[in-house]
């Protein structure tokens, strides 16, 4: 590691988009005119595991590795990697966390346990470290903005306002790197990352018994290419991939709203979310099978 020289940390699970965010951010730093060091960790854990990208930056840097406690930046894209990686932070460095949950592919099968276990939201919890803390739902805010896709560009939006360098610089390197057509709505996302207000912060852990079913389970086909990973991690088997390679409900009633499929989906394809009221009767909109 050069004297001098400053790094970022990024953080979240496999298929949320981390490695892109840290490609991003180090675009943006050369464009900025530093020496930028990036190195990853992902492989085996790019669906539901710990992915982290180091990133470092300066007039010369040797290392892209981050020692512990130095990091100017942490950037969750998941809560309890904030709480992983925090120690990483430097004292009076910054936090930017979404408040987003997901649920860790080895508790699949018992959802109440990592509801317990899960780390409580607090934006109070890294006070003692004089820490700057940012929490920020960014999939609500992409939703709203058109593109749930969009959530890592509001994320790096926040990053950005403690980073030293002009904005110019992180919507050139933005504009080169996302899928083409998407250029508008991450710039977008960008700038309004730089000024979102801090996330409201659920004051306790949501209650186990909100995992009773049945769930609305939604498929956008245009999105999905019919990996068959949502319905190989299925611990109740509501999702099957037909012989034409077009995704199917087939046991919506299963459905425990676990979100697993949803948050190892590599295309967004997939939404859960609560029990629908009572359907009434002779309603047979969702007798097709393929959209609840």
């Amino acid at each position: 590691m050069s004297e001098g020289s400053q790094g970022l940390l990024l953080a979240g699970v496999g298929g949320q988009g981390v490695i892109l965010a840290s490609m991003i951010v180090a675009d943006a730093l050369m464009r900025a005119g530093h020496d930028v060091k990036q190195s990853e960790v992902h492989g085996m854990a790019q669906r539901g595991g710990s992915v982290f990208s180091h990133i470092r930056w300066g007039e010369r840097v040797d290392s892209p590795l981050v020692p512990l406690g130095s990091a100017e930046v942490l950037a969750a894209f998941e809560w309890a990697e904030a709480v992983r990686w925090v120690e990483y932070v430097r004292d009076g460095g910054a936090v930017v966390a979404d408040v987003r949950t997901i649920v860790p592919p080895g508790a699949c099968n018992d959802h109440r346990s990592w509801l317990r276990r899960y780390p409580g939201i607090d934006g109070e919890l890294f006070d003692s470290r004089h820490l700057k803390t940012r929490l920020i739902d960014a999939t609500a805010t992409a939703e709203e903005l058109g593109n749930v896709r969009a959530a890592n560009s509001v994320i790096l939006g926040t990053v950005a306002a403690f980073i030293d360098i002009d904005n110019k610089h992180w919507e050139a390197a933005i504009a080169h790197l996302v899928p083409k057509g998407t250029e508008e709505i991450n710039l977008a996302a960008f700038r309004i990352g730089r000024d979102v207000a801090e996330a409201r912060v659920p004051q306790t852990a949501p209650d186990p018994e909100g995992f009773s079913g049945p769930h609305q389970i939604e498929i956008n086909h245009v999105w999905c290419k019919g990996c068959d990973i949502c319905s190989r991690v299925c611990p109740e088997y509501c999702l099957a991939v037909d012989v034409d390679g077009k995704l199917t409900i087939i046991d919506a009633e299963a459905c425990t709203g676990c979100k697993l499929c949803e948050a190892l989906c590599p295309d967004f394809a997939i939404e859960i979310s609560a029990p629908r009221e009572p359907a009434v009767v002779g309603n047979q909109a969702a007798a097709d099978g393929s959209t609840l």
